[in-house]
């Protein structure tokens, strides 16, 4: 006999205003199984998981934990029930002592006297059974890495009864390392019966960790399946309603003139040229210097030694210099330099380059939008329309109108920071194929130089790759003498071998 799920949802309908967010969902998952739940931004995960742990109420629908009806008021009350829910962002008091955050709100106390032994038990205890009984519980939370203070969260979730546990992108700010530790955490999860729903936007950590995959789009289910019968292009198929070809597209290019050449730039001591026609990669650790060294290149940064040339021009050149010279770039941090959020899809696609959109120093609004349009199909971007605020846009939707605004600037060389990070496999493969189709171009290749510290993405892509470690960037090799394990030894190590 088939045991019954730890938690089911049926039939579970939110609509916000003309908005259906989700459509009728059925989503269960069973004691010590591990269930992904992917999407594309927009498809409906966030509201699902916000509705399971009490942040937001259904419209219809029903909820059962252990077969019992579960309608949670509140955060709180959903963790009180069993359900708790580990944010991309953590949550912790910084301030406050590891066993202070593990027994924030529930704290052991008599006669209004908290009792700190008992506290301290407790949040031992829950550390040692995630088996990291190592982690001090009279710690300041503040003084932990980001990996030792999302196992303090998944430790608070444990000391309060937790039965079902959600990890919404749990390894967006973890170094390689703490993502293989992470992975031992969910497994020895399982292991104690846990039900954990894993959503992530990394298809190999989805096939890493994962029993059973759960694909949401446009608020419905659009399949699900055992994660080892399912291979990455059939759940991005899933993802987007169409067959894809392949995840990292990569047709014939022919590699032509240096579009940009480095040498001895600081940082980095970086000697580096880069031709139309192809994709150079720069891995590397966080804070080894990459995105200072693209900021240099666009001019954001001085140039503190060493020669930089695009095209014709040398020297020292503004951000206005450089969408002259014909390279633009993507920032890191879209939210607070990439795009202007308080403006229009359409104003952020065409601020670049406003001639040819009326007369003089003029702006026709209908032939802005009808070029912003252009590249809104060509990209796929979900929105309402060319006058949409950007900011209303998914994460997703707002990286293709970034790498959209360089290609309607019609620049020759691309400078692209982290331009996938924190969107969904679909938009990935999308972005993919429009930078495969832009440096192919027979007619007029690009260039495209890429830091990323997603090594699937770097060799899925690059057709060089350079590493950046301690400071200092080594010389570029053909993606084919690199592995994952080859870069991360290069970018640990401080050199190539």
């Amino acid at each position: 006999m088939t045991p019954a799920p730890r938690f089911e949802m049926r039939g579970v309908r939110k609509t916000f205003g003309s908005t259906i967010a989700l459509d009728g969902v059925d989503f269960s998952v069973r004691d010590g199984e591990v269930c992904a739940l992917v999407g594309q931004n927009g498809a409906g995960k966030s509201t699902l998981m916000s509705i399971l742990s009490g942040a937001v109420a259904p419209d219809a629908g029903e909820m059962r934990i252990d077969g019992v009806p579960y309608t949670p008021r509140s955060p709180i009350d959903a963790r009180r029930q069993g359900v708790a829910m580990i944010y991309q962002g953590l949550s912790l008091a910084p301030d406050l002592s590891v066993m202070e955050n593990i027994a924030l709100g529930d704290e052991p106390a008599r006669w209004g006297v908290v009792k700190r032994e008992a506290m301290r038990a407790r949040a031992a205890a829950a550390l040692a059974d995630l088996g990291h009984g190592d982690i001090v519980p009279d710690r300041l939370a503040g003084d932990l890495s980001p990996a030792e203070q999302q196992l303090v969260e998944i430790a608070r979730a444990l000391a309060s009864g937790c039965r079902v546990l959600v990890l919404d992108e749990p390894t967006s700010s973890l170094a390689h390392a703490d993502v293989h530790r992470l992975f031992e955490i969910v497994a020895r999860l399982r292991q104690q019966g846990q039900a954990v729903v894993y959503i992530s936007h990394f298809l190999e950590e989805v096939q890493a960790v994962s029993d059973r995959f759960v694909v949401l789009r446009d608020g419905r289910v659009a399949g699900e399946g055992r994660t080892t019968d399912a291979p990455a292009s059939a759940i991005v198929e899933l993802m987007v309603g169409r067959a894809v070809d392949a995840l990292y597209p990569r047709s014939a290019r022919t590699v032509g003139e240096v579009v940009l050449d480095l040498t001895g730039v600081m940082p980095g001591a970086a000697t580096l040229q880069l031709r139309r026609g192809e994709i150079v990669g720069i891995a590397g650790l966080l804070g080894a210097g990459r995105t200072r060294l693209l900021r240099t290149i666009f001019g954001l940064e001085p140039v503190i030694s060493g020669r930089i040339r695009v095209g014709t021009w040398e020297g020292p050149a503004s951000p206005a210099d450089r969408w002259r010279q014909g390279m633009g770039m993507v920032s890191e941090d879209r939210g607070a330099e990439g795009l202007a959020m308080d403006l229009s899809v359409a104003d952020n696609l065409t601020l670049s380059r406003l001639d040819g959109l009326g007369p003089g120093p003029f702006v026709r609004p209908e032939a802005q939008a009808a070029a912003a349009r252009r590249w809104i199909d060509r990209l796929q971007v979900r929105c309402a329309g060319p006058r949409q605020p950007i900011a209303a846009l998914s994460g997703g939707n707002q990286q293709k109108i970034a790498v959209a605004r360089l290609l309607y600037h019609d620049v020759d060389v691309l400078l692209l920071d982290e331009p996938t990070r924190g969107i969904d496999v679909a938009s990935k493969a999308q972005i993919y194929q429009v930078l495969d189709d832009v440096v192919s171009n027979a007619a007029r290749p690009r260039a495209a130089l890429l830091v990323s510290s997603y090594l699937p993405e770097l060799l899925g892509v690059c057709d060089r790759i350079a590493v950046m470690a301690r400071g200092r960037l080594d010389a570029a090799r053909p993606v084919e003498a690199w592995s994952e394990h080859a870069l991360l030894m290069a970018a640990a190590a401080g050199q190539a071998s």
